[in-house]
């Protein structure tokens, strides 16, 4: 089943080799514009490891999916369109999930375990990224509006509450 803990320095070269495959599955399925050249890299799993905010799935061999946890608010998401969050509570933000390889529900059992640690909870994702929206509305995430990341481009905003 494996164990869903904060990520270590020598971590890092295996979740960056986690985000290389994401990226390239995103590319392969219909979603080539969501992580754009060789965006999520070291330095946002870097700083993601320095504020405690980097978790790993380890299922013995090292980790086989990674995710991005901070707590809000989160400026990208102060402004939304169409329906709103589901409330104004203080909330968490998961950012950047990707797996090893799908299929294997280990990008289910990220979110199922951040739903049991936090009661609410945001996220994001691109139009073209179908599974990740079906991934998120499985754990129980509800799709919201619309928000619009740093470089301008929409995403569809999901909130999750307990």
């Amino acid at each position: 089943m494996g164990q869903i803990r904060l990520a270590r320095a020598g971590d890092l070269e295996v979740v960056c080799s986690i985000y290389a495959v994401a990226r390239r599955f995103m590319h392969a399925n219909g979603n080539p514009t969501q992580w754009p050249g060789d965006y999520p890299g070291l330095l946002d799993a870097e700083k993601d490891l320095e504020a405690d905010a980097l978790w790993v799935l380890d299922e013995g061999a090292g980790p086989v999916a990674v995710m991005s946890v901070l707590p809000g608010p989160d400026p990208t998401y102060a402004q939304i369109a169409g329906e709103p969050w589901l409330n104004d509570d203080p909330y968490w933000v998961m950012h950047r999930l990707a797996v090893a390889e799908s299929g294997r529900g280990a990008g289910t059992r990220m979110l199922s375990w951040l739903c049991a640690e936090h009661d609410n909870v945001r996220a994001d994702t691109h139009a073209d990224n179908v599974p990740m929206q079906r991934t998120l509305e499985k754990c129980g995430f509800v799709r919201r509006g619309t928000i619009w990341v740093e470089d301008g481009t929409p995403r569809i905003a999901y909130h999750y509450v307990r």
